[in-house]
């Protein structure tokens, strides 16, 4: 997969306004840490994950969609009326239907000529966004595309926390953990026609690989009606999430650096999806790449699902760390388990 004329104008994020430390999720679980002979401090020393945000209390996710997107059509070379393609890719939403990107897409002023629509794929969902607005881009549909998201991780963390207590057993918490590292954030990415914005980041393609016979071992169940109706919970198997998702991280990897052309020397950046310290330090050391070459936001922001990666490469562009010129890798991975690894001349 390769793009000849296509940026990344600009990524936007709205961080919520509530900090919450790990040390205030275990003091909620202190029960179970009793009863389980467990000391505190645990959770931080297992994940590396100190703090975690959330939105106030009533805060949709397209309020903070937008918020996120108002700031990237703000500072993008695109003018509104170049937006042909409006994505929304979050985990969560605020309804079964319409799209979630309807009610976005209102709110910033979008024409009715505008293609809007949701795409979901867990964590993974804003870089298909990005590739399909990319491929609208090469076909001539549209000038330019918005992909937005926003996520939220106080109900699914508050339910799972009951759900330890109530349960109060060791295999519930293992099942547990990785839900434990959820926060919340918003982001939008700009994409455009490489014409529209000539300072842009060029996007120069990418590869994708599934190995979805692995699809039962992140689950997030949501309240809906019908047969397969399960309670609002979500379970994970983070062991066998990282040794899988490790073992599809290396097979795209390789792949990826023979599509661009590149080695892994030549990569001068890597910003990946943000899971926690483990899965960090054995997927950087897998793939040959060193954690000098990578930046991280978990330790202060947790895992946001859609948003954690492209608000990552926003703020390590900010701070100097992704500057003009970086051969980057984004790596992207969801649970499904699918990767897509997509390059980026910054």
């Amino acid at each position: 997969m390769r793009f000849s004329g296509v940026n990344i104008d600009t990524i936007a994020y709205e961080l919520p306004p509530n900090v919450v430390s790990s040390a205030a999720l275990e003091q909620r679980l202190s029960p179970l840490y009793e009863k389980l002979h467990l000391q505190p401090g645990q959770f931080e020393a297992l994940t590396g994950i100190r703090e975690r945000r959330y939105w106030d209390a009533g805060t949709t996710m397209a309020e903070g969609a937008t918020r996120a997107g108002r700031k990237a059509l703000a500072a993008a070379s695109v003018d509104v009326s170049d937006v042909g393609m409006l994505i929304y890719a979050g985990v969560c939403r605020d309804y079964l239907e319409p799209a979630n990107a309807c009610a976005v897409a209102d709110a910033l002023g979008l024409s009715n000529k505008t293609q809007v629509y949701d795409v979901s794929n867990a964590c993974l969902a804003v870089m298909n966004g990005i590739v399909q607005i990319a491929c609208a881009i090469e076909l001539g549909h549209v000038k330019a595309g918005l992909v937005v998201s926003c996520e939220t991780a106080r109900q699914i963390v508050d339910l799972t926390i009951e759900k330890m207590l109530q349960a109060g057993d060791m295999e519930t918490l293992r099942l547990s953990l990785a839900t434990l590292t959820g926060g919340s954030g918003a982001v939008a990415v700009a994409v455009c026609h490489e014409s529209l914005s000539p300072a842009g980041h060029r996007l120069l393609g990418g590869v994708m690989r599934c190995h979805t016979r692995h699809h039962d071992i992140c689950r997030w169940y949501p309240a809906t009606s019908g047969p397969g109706a399960k309670p609002t919970e979500m379970i994970t198997d983070a062991t066998a999430v990282l040794e899988h998702g490790v073992k599809l991280g290396e097979e795209a990897w390789f792949a990826f650096l023979e599509e661009l052309g590149w080695t892994a020397e030549a990569v001068d950046r890597t910003i990946c999806h943000q899971v926690g310290a483990p899965h960090r330090q054995t997927v950087l050391a897998k793939l040959g790449i060193p954690e000098a070459k990578d930046f991280q936001t978990f330790e202060f922001l947790g895992n946001i699902g859609t948003v954690s990666l492209p608000i990552t490469a926003a703020i390590a562009e900010q701070r100097g760390i992704l500057a003009p010129g970086h051969r980057t890798a984004l790596c992207g991975i969801g649970s499904g388990l699918n990767c897509l690894i997509l390059g980026v001349q910054w």
